[in-house]
């Protein structure tokens, strides 16, 4: 159903596409609303990555076997992971209909936690054993995983975006192109003033 519903979201996404187009030819909004029309352009193409996310889930489903070899903790890890994700869509959904940028500034803490987990389970895939079942079981899950952390990314994009429509500035929330302990080094050399 995941897969097949794929169509359904990615035709969505190309009709609001070409609505948002023609408003901006026929409207020419201004100030505050030519931002919301720049941001539900991202925006709208950060939820269509999120289906596209969902749906390398489902396809790993079939991958991972019948009676697939598996570990509880990973299981339980991935579970959380998922629990995140899902909580990091609602909560973006909620700060851009309300505009709140606390709200989607709050994004980044539960990211962190996905991408914890996200570390966890790639571990844990490493150290599962010699089984080749067992192990390629946990290379499909580490691939769930690595879905379920780029939906979490686009949530917190999507809250990037809420910060731009309330006050006219693009910035990112944290500089995920860096470890936290590179940031911090980084910072160490800025010469203080």
């Amino acid at each position: 159903m995941v897969i097949a519903d794929d169509d359904r979201v990615d035709g969505r996404y190309l009709e609001v596409h070409q609505g948002i187009l023609s408003l901006l030819a026929l409207q020419a909004p201004v100030a505050g609303d030519l931002r919301l029309v720049a941001a539900l352009l991202h925006t709208i193409k950060h939820i269509e990555r999120m289906g596209d996310q969902c749906v390398n889930i489902a396809k790993m489903i079939p991958l991972s076997g019948h009676e697939p070899p598996v570990s509880r903790d990973l299981l339980g890890a991935l579970a959380k992971m998922g629990a995140f994700a899902r909580s990091e869509v609602v909560q973006s959904k909620a700060a851009f209909g309300g505009r709140d940028v606390g709200l989607a500034e709050d994004l980044v803490r539960q990211d962190r936690e996905i991408n914890r987990l996200n570390r966890e389970i790639f571990r844990s895939a490493i150290e599962i054993g010699d089984d080749a079942d067992t192990r390629e079981w946990a290379m499909h899950m580490t691939l769930v995983a690595r879905a379920l952390e780029r939906i979490g990314d686009n949530a917190v994009d999507i809250g990037e975006q809420v910060a731009f429509v309330v006050t006219g500035l693009f910035r990112e929330f944290s500089d995920s192109s860096h470890a936290a302990s590179d940031r911090t080094d980084a910072a160490a050399d800025v010469p203080r003033d």
